[in-house]
C-alpha cells in the first residue's frame, strides 16, 4: 500500500499549492473532492504534532 501513501502525499502537496478549481480540473476530481483536499492541506497541524510529541515522550520515558 506504499503507492497509496505516495498518491496521498502528492495530492496533499498539490492541494497546498493550487486552488481547488485548478486541482479539480488538472486531476479530473469533482470540485467538492478538490475542496476537501485543499482544506486538509491547509489545516493547522500544530495540535496533532503536539499530541504526537507528548505521546512519543511518554513512550520513551516508559509510561
Amino acid at each position: 500500500m506504499a503507492y497509496l501513501a505516495a498518491r496521498n502525499g502528492a495530492l496533499m502537496a498539490l492541494a497546498a499549492d493550487l486552488p481547488a478549481a485548478i486541482l479539480a480540473d488538472l486531476l479530473g476530481l469533482h470540485v467538492n473532492t478538490a475542496v476537501r483536499w485543499v482544506t486538509y492541506a491547509r489545516r493547522d497541524w500544530a495540535a496533532y504534532l503536539a499530541a504526537r510529541l507528548t505521546q512519543d515522550h511518554e513512550q520513551s520515558s516508559g509510561r
